[in-house]
């Protein structure tokens, strides 16, 4: 069944066509919206799940955690203030190895109070201990939702799933809703490996001295080296399935690239059409998208960086004191490529439109090795 549907009831109807089974709601601009159609999916009957009304998104990790350690499929949804208030709980659902999903939609952090969108929320929470799948349209939205379950579930490792705040959030686009019997032949039932229950009783999350707590954040670590393994054969078995192709890394006209352009969320439709642009005028431009942030596909961004003339990246985020987030990332990757001039730009910040003839603009620099470090795009002063 394919619908035109917002990114926001796209992660509504992902919620569903999971089967999760309990749903934590704390409302927050640009997700309300989220919370409002998985409602009313639980009022109708159409969606088995019970669902908490929480007093804070806190409170919604919180509930999110007691289910999944009592063995049910748990998700919410947040934005901006709401992540960041999450961030105590984020690190025990990490630590504690709960699979829980959430939809953040990315929103700026305030003050000033803004509502529109770059990936600072996000990107303030990548040493906790979850997954980060990156979205570029609403159709990747859903499918990164039923992949994410199916991944955090065999690593035990939770998942952020993000969406751009309003360029997908609230605008529509056709979405294929997967046939229900396809999705659970993908993605069957929980079955936690370890759970509360009072027939068989154990203490969770007690306290631990130094000499084990060492080797439970290497176990940790160690799953983590195993998500990438196993993200490649969910996305294979997905393709085999479903017709879609997913990767960590997404690129387009990069093999023959001079000028490779990587960049994340939305932007990496904006790239395609610049891309396309820029070889109609001669310049062999590529680009690359990281689709997963967290855990960071270094092999592949080796793989395709490799040779290229000039690296464009392009950030809708900043680490203050320091530099774009996924242009650090990519740095450390390429770092024993000395010669290979990585340049950095900042651009989109509050929601700020990132145009195409922007990102030409951005490879035409790149071409001729200008730029501050970094180039804060656009900044109107």
């Amino acid at each position: 069944m394919r619908k035109v549907i917002t990114g926001n009831h796209t992660v509504s109807y992902a919620a569903k066509i999971t089967r999760s089974e309990v749903v934590a709601a704390y409302p927050i601009t640009p997700q309300t919206q989220v919370v409002e159609k998985i409602s009313s999916f639980c009022a109708d009957g159409e969606m088995d799940a019970i669902f908490i009304k929480v007093e804070s998104e806190h409170s919604a990790c919180a509930a999110c955690i007691g289910a999944s350690a009592a063995g049910a499929r748990a998700f919410t949804a947040t934005s901006s203030q709401g992540l960041a208030l999450m961030h105590e709980m984020l690190h025990w659902a990490a630590n504690a190895r709960t699979p829980i999903v959430i939809a953040n939609i990315n929103r700026a952090m305030g003050p000033p109070w803004s509502i529109w969108t770059d990936q600072n929320d996000s990107l303030s929470q990548r040493d906790t201990g979850w997954i980060h799948y990156y979205c570029e349209g609403n159709q990747d939205v859903l499918d990164s939702i039923i992949q994410a379950f199916k991944v955090s579930e065999t690593v035990s490792v939770p998942s952020l799933v993000i969406l751009d705040a309003f360029f997908l959030s609230h605008t529509s686009e056709p979405v294929d809703l997967r046939d229900q019997k396809l999705v659970d032949k993908f993605l069957p039932k929980y079955e936690a490996k370890w759970k509360l229950d009072p027939k068989d009783p154990h203490t969770y999350g007690g306290l631990t001295g130094p000499d084990r707590y060492y080797e439970l954040r290497y176990n940790l670590q160690k799953d983590f080296l195993r998500v990438e393994k196993v993200m490649d054969k969910v996305h294979q078995e997905f393709k085999e399935l479903f017709g879609r192709e997913y990767g960590r890394v997404e690129p387009f006209m990069a093999d023959d690239a001079e000028i490779l352009l990587v960049v994340s969320g939305t932007i990496s439709s904006t790239a395609k059409q610049a891309v396309v642009d820029a070889r109609e005028a001669g310049l062999k431009l590529g680009s690359l998208k990281i689709r997963v942030f967290r855990p960071f596909p270094f092999d592949l961004v080796k793989k395709y960086l490799k040779g290229k003339k000039a690296i464009a990246v392009i950030d809708r985020n900043y680490s203050f004191g320091g530099e774009g987030i996924f242009y650090s990332e990519v740095k450390s990757a390429m770092y024993d490529e000395p010669h290979l001039p990585i340049y950095s730009y900042i651009a989109g910040l509050g929601g700020r439109d990132v145009a195409v003839k922007d990102i030409l603009a951005i490879a035409n620099l790149a071409k001729e090795g200008k730029c501050d470090h970094p180039t804060w795009w656009g900044v109107k002063l």
